[in-house]
């Protein structure tokens, strides 16, 4: 089927550029990407993705990590395996 139809958004340029450029790596132009979530939408009769908002202690943990606040590091996945148990 032939494109003919156009869509317009306006997103953050930072946004913009972080997402095109994991685009471009993965092999994709933003047309495709756009064009395999549209086809996501049609196949799922809705967003392919759940969309929930986060509770309070899941937005402390997301500020926390954006921060760089009380993160723990392990050297692999053997040390965190050793310190959960």
């Amino acid at each position: 089927m032939a494109k003919t139809e156009t869509i317009r958004a306006r997103v953050e340029p930072e946004l913009k550029r972080e997402a095109e450029s994991v685009l471009s790596d993965l092999g994709l132009s933003a047309t495709e990407a756009i064009t395999l979530f549209y086809r996501q939408i049609a196949l799922h009769r809705g967003i392919p993705f759940a969309v929930k908002v986060p509770n309070a202690e899941t937005v402390e943990a997301m500020l926390q990590a954006e921060s760089g606040e009380e993160l723990t590091e392990f050297a692999d996945l053997d040390d965190l395996k050793a310190r959960l148990l």
